[in-house]
């Protein structure tokens, strides 16, 4: 039988975005002028955990990256994920002109 993969093969368009998240933390930890280990401390993890978020490692947990988006007074922008819906919006809207 084969190595189990689950979690690890991901569609391109999301490994790409989970790198882009991962870079834009680097970036506002870099900004803050905080090391991996500072932000390690501060959420709890180790500095191997926040080398992997930095990365956008799949396998790290959305808490993980809550808790770093925290360390980084960047936890409101949680809020942000899905919230323009617009394909839920048209499907509703459809929905509702066909009442």
């Amino acid at each position: 039988m084969g190595k189990n993969t689950f979690g690890k093969v991901m569609p391109r368009a999301l490994t790409q975005q989970l790198q882009l998240m991962g870079e834009q933390i680097m970036l506002a930890r870099k900004r803050r002028h905080l090391s991996m280990q500072d932000i390690a401390d501060r959420a709890t993890v180790t500095r191997l955990t926040v080398s992997k978020v930095e990365h956008g490692d799949p396998t790290v947990s959305m808490g993980i990256y809550a808790r770093v988006l925290f360390a980084l007074n960047l936890e409101k922008d949680l809020s942000l994920l899905a919230a323009d819906d617009a394909l839920g919006r048209q499907l509703q809207d459809a929905e509702l002109l066909r009442k």
